[in-house]
């Protein structure tokens, strides 16, 4: 099964610009908030030289390499969590992504509206964490439920699971998404801060200054961060 990575980001900073420069697909990249509804798809072969040597020595039939499945996602506001500008489709989207690109907006363009009005990189991000982690607690809240009325069974993991609930649950009251936490993720909770984060911070052709706040928030996380004109990959 490929792994599926989801692009997300606010409005127009470029997420299907880069979907079209991962996949060499061309899906429309418009002016305008929500161009994207229904998510893109596109599968990139991962290059693999030991499968070239495999082929050459053993000729088989047929050769499959490993794949990587790009989902564009359709841009997430202030209030997501609650909602807003179809929120709830798209914070399911990114539940069934394994990991996730999030792109930030570094680049200027009239033509291309700001909907927040100025280059703000951090703040671009805290929004979208923030929706993320909003969304967590909720999903959390509903499981604490279902959880709390199994204790009455009497078995062990049931008890063990409400603590690690209550253990997500405070992380997230502090502000810190769960994928910088030490804590082990219930296999069955798909919980959105919990997913590897890779940033890419969307820049001008030719862009030699590049707002490095970015670049070491990606640090201080223990994430990676490239720095990709991709309206000229």
């Amino acid at each position: 099964m490929a792994l599926r990575i989801g692009i997300i980001g606010l409005p127009n900073v470029g997420k299907s610009t880069v979907f079209n420069a991962l996949t060499r697909l061309q899906v429309p990249a418009l002016n305008y908030p929500f161009c994207t509804i229904e998510p893109n798809q596109g599968v990139v072969l991962v290059p693999d030289s030991r499968l070239e040597v495999i082929a050459r020595v053993s000729q088989p039939k047929i050769l499959t390499g490993a794949t990587i499945e790009f989902v564009d996602i359709a841009g997430l506001v202030k209030g997501a969590s609650r909602g807003e500008g179809l929120g709830n489709q798209f914070l399911g989207q990114i539940r069934e992504m394994d990991a996730l690109v999030h792109v930030v907006r570094l680049f200027r363009a009239d033509d291309v509206v700001n909907t927040l009005g100025d280059l703000n990189p951090l703040r671009d991000i805290e929004i979208i964490n923030l929706e993320l982690m909003l969304a967590d607690l909720q999903t959390i809240e509903r499981r604490k439920e279902r959880t709390t009325k199994m204790l009455k069974s009497g078995l062990p993991q049931y008890r063990q699971e409400l603590e690690l609930l209550e253990q997500y649950e405070a992380a997230l009251e502090e502000g810190t998404s769960l994928r910088l936490t030490e804590l082990s993720p219930l296999p069955d909770l798909p919980l959105l801060s919990f997913k590897p984060v890779m940033y890419v911070a969307n820049v001008n052709e030719g862009q030699i200054e590049v707002d490095r706040a970015l670049l070491e928030w990606a640090k201080a996380e223990g994430s990676e961060a490239v720095v990709m004109a991709a309206d000229f990959e």
